[in-house]
């Protein structure tokens, strides 16, 4: 799980001009969502990608998960944002274009916004355009002065920054919440060279990531005793036969998290409880009884491979911020 979701913007006027977008959205969405669902349950171990766990339910049922004494990562990197925030909005300089992965409206995104000087602009990047539009109204509405250049995209694949953001003195992504720790190994060195493309020559990234440490600490973050996560989880199921027509009998399924020590990493699983059959899409798919869908890997780091896998990147990681128990760390990496 990562420290963030989608929120749902309701049209309010309902001329053409603004609804054939938000139709075109939510179908291309479906069709997206629809062949994951066919290639992922058609693989050996069947999985799903985990955005699709964030619709308007399974963000609110994160947003519940936050705030479990279990689950740490969202406090202790806010913790650590609080305690040293004027030591990190200095590193991006005055002048600086923001560029924050995902739609960021919380306290995180605001916090650094009030401690960068004169920041040139804020560009959120996002897929989704809703959740776009209520991040540029809330952040607007807190910081009016403050030139907001909303880009609507996939930070997976190329983006072409605002002309705010180009003309800007510096450029510094914000990325923070363990959201890099969704992404394979491979996948990670993808990113963080894109990002640092995106940032181009003296650019920054303020990322934030989730240490490794003890098993038992882990798997009590990503399976609750009062069942949350468990139902953040099954809702992936609820989506797909809500959306797509699919006959997912939830109650078959269980929440299971794992952690693979080798591969360093939580795994969230959806196990069949009995040998049943799934319909989606005119797709028969068979479960055995003890089968499971893998709907998240959230890697843990030591900061050894973090700052390697930054320089095979062309980072160099130059300061890093973590709490007391070194459970999470903020880290300032600089293009090399």
């Amino acid at each position: 799980m990562t420290d963030h979701g989608n929120a749902a913007l309701a049209a309010e006027h309902p001329e053409p001009r603004r609804e054939g977008p938000e139709r075109a959205e939510t179908a291309n969405e479906r069709q997206a969502f629809l062949r994951d669902v066919l290639e992922g349950l058609s693989r050996p171990q069947k999985e799903l990608p985990c955005k699709w766990l964030y619709d308007a339910r399974g963000s609110a049922l994160f947003e519940r998960i936050c705030d479990l004494p279990e689950y740490y990562p969202t406090r202790t990197e806010l913790s650590i944002l609080e305690r040293h925030i004027g030591a990190m909005a200095p590193q991006l300089g005055s002048g600086c274009a923001v560029i924050e992965y995902g739609s960021g409206s919380g306290l995180k995104t605001q916090l650094l916004l009030e401690h960068v000087r004169h920041a040139a602009c804020y560009v959120p990047v996002d897929i989704s355009a809703s959740a776009l539009a209520d991040a540029t109204a809330r952040l607007q509405r807190r910081f009016p002065a403050l030139t907001i250049a909303p880009v609507r995209g996939d930070f997976m694949h190329p983006i072409t920054l605002p002309p705010e953001a180009r003309r800007a003195q510096r450029r510094a992504v914000f990325f923070p919440g363990s959201t890099i720790g969704n992404l394979h190994r491979d996948e990670t060195v993808v990113f963080l060279s894109r990002a640092r493309r995106d940032c181009g020559r003296g650019g920054g990234l303020l990322l934030g990531i989730d240490l490794l440490k003890d098993r038992a600490t882990l798997l009590r973050a990503y399976d609750d005793p009062r069942g949350v996560t468990a139902a953040f989880d099954q809702n992936l199921l609820v989506r797909a036969n809500a959306e797509l027509g699919a006959d997912f009998d939830v109650d078959s399924f269980r929440h299971e998290a794992r952690f693979d020590e080798r591969l360093g990493r939580v795994e969230m699983h959806l196990v069949a409880r009995r040998d049943h059959d799934v319909h989606v899409g005119g797709v028969t798919f068979r479960f055995e009884a003890g089968e499971s869908i893998h709907t998240e890997s959230s890697y843990k780091y030591a900061l050894t491979e973090l700052r390697a896998l930054a320089a095979l990147a062309g980072w160099r990681c130059e300061q890093v911020w973590t709490d007391e128990q070194a459970w999470f760390a903020v880290c300032w990496l600089v293009t090399a």
